[in-house]
């Protein structure tokens, strides 16, 4: 089925609006999406990407295994509650797999998981301890989990300018998303010798960050490493560059270096930084498939300049991890209409492989190993920089800190179960 069917549902009494493609035997991997809401600008190319690519499959492949995929869409507005209530009305649906899309959402759904064995997808976000997979077998963060990106992103720094006796700011969105990364510069700071001054933004200071930036004006951090989602980044951008901090000092992580952030300011922002996984461009294979297969097509929502977008292609990777699942667990049951627990075990075996990626039009972006025991992959970021016009990578590929950072995840997992009786474990030896 070509065009959209809008529906609704009616979930814990409250309207969950949806946006659905039916098909009478189907592969149905809903992801919660936020096209209203505060982040709605990041939110609706997150969402765009993901429809479009499965609605490519469905054009030029006819699916995944000869079955149609339906990738409905449940609105949540970036709403923790909604969230949850989205992730409800697919009980008993055979979902394969749920994409909360944030953090938030996603801390309230790693005890779901369990009892439904439907997996939760966070790329690259939700709870970073989540990567221990004999902990937590339901939930899958590939490529990396916040706290390995940070241990890249201050690798890069001590790369730049050295690490110790240095001073960071750590400008964060007050939320589970922003305070993820606590714990960890927590353990670090002593470990590395840096010091850090925390600043946390609240919501509803996103568009006023006054105090903020008067706080890093006189606490003078060599660097400052941001946290921000949404309105957020382009405000932190613009008061950097009215209090002339160094732009080249200024690197977010990969939530934090779309176009969204930077385009409107232009050459204003120009020598910001941000982590990365995924390269923006328009020249790899898979964007081209989708632009001629959907977009040129006029089977989707997304604006003829959107593909190629940092956040666009990240989505488009997101949809495929999402796939490679789907067809590792159908090769592993021999039947196409599989199961969320046949796709949890499909996760694990995913190898998303220089060569794998190069097959699928991705060359050239962060390699996914699966593995029962690694459900983060421990992937690397690149650093991107903002050169008045768009980004431009600047550095290879920066590993994390494995030695330091993986005790930590396996400390942090057994401190979540050690509350939670029952609390379903695998083994992975």
């Amino acid at each position: 089925m070509k065009k959209h069917i809008i529906g609704a549902a009616v979930a814990l009494g409250t309207l969950i609006s949806t946006v659905s493609m039916s098909f009478a035997e189907e592969l149905l991997v809903p992801h919660l999406t936020y096209r209203v809401g505060p982040f709605a600008a990041n939110g609706t190319m997150g969402a765009n990407a993901i429809t479009d690519y499965f609605t490519m499959l469905n054009e030029r492949d006819g699916g995944i295994g000869g079955l149609k995929v339906n990738p409905e869409e449940c609105e949540t507005g970036y709403n923790a509650q909604k969230g949850v209530e989205c992730y409800e009305s697919y009980r008993g649906k055979n979902p394969l797999m749920h994409i909360p899309n944030s953090t938030g959402i996603t801390l309230q759904l790693l005890q779901k998981a369990p009892e439904d064995e439907v997996p939760i997808f966070t790329m690259g976000y939700g709870l970073s301890a989540a990567a221990k997979g004999e902990t937590f077998p339901w939930a899958f963060n590939y490529p990396a989990s916040y706290w390995s990106q940070m241990t890249s992103i201050l690798s890069y720094i001590d790369s730049e300018t050295g690490l110790k006796g240095k001073k960071i700011a750590f400008l964060y969105l007050d939320g589970g998303y922003g305070r993820e990364p606590l714990p960890l510069l927590d353990k670090l700071e002593p470990k590395m010798g840096f010091e850090t001054v925390r600043i946390p933004v609240a919501f509803a200071d996103s568009q006023n960050q006054g105090s903020q930036w008067l706080t890093i004006r006189k606490e003078k951090p060599d660097w400052v490493i941001m946290w921000g989602w949404g309105v957020m980044n382009i405000t932190a951008v613009k008061e950097a560059a009215k209090t002339r901090f160094p732009l080249d000092r200024f690197i977010g992580n990969w939530w934090s270096g779309g176009h969204v952030d930077v385009e409107a300011l232009g050459m204003k922002a120009k020598g910001y930084k941000a982590s990365n996984f995924t390269p923006a461009g328009r020249d790899f294979p898979v964007v081209q498939d989708v632009i001629k297969h959907v977009v040129s097509k006029g089977l989707t929502k997304t604006e003829p300049d959107m593909p190629g977008k940092v956040l666009y292609n990240r989505s488009l990777f997101m949809a495929v991890v999402m796939a490679e699942a789907i067809i590792e667990a159908q090769k592993l049951t021999g039947k196409a209409n599989v199961t969320g627990a046949d796709v949890r075990k499909g996760f694990e075996m995913i190898k998303l492989d220089e060569a794998r990626l190069k097959e699928l039009g991705f060359e050239g972006f962060t390699p996914v190993i699966g593995s029962c025991a690694d459900h983060e992959g421990q992937g690397s970021i690149f650093v991107q920089q903002w050169n008045g016009k768009d980004w431009e990578k600047i550095t290879d590929f920066i590993p994390p800190m494995t030695d330091i950072v993986q005790p930590l995840l396996t400390e942090a997992a057994d401190t979540y179960k050690s509350d939670k009786p029952g609390w379903k474990t695998q083994n992975c030896s």
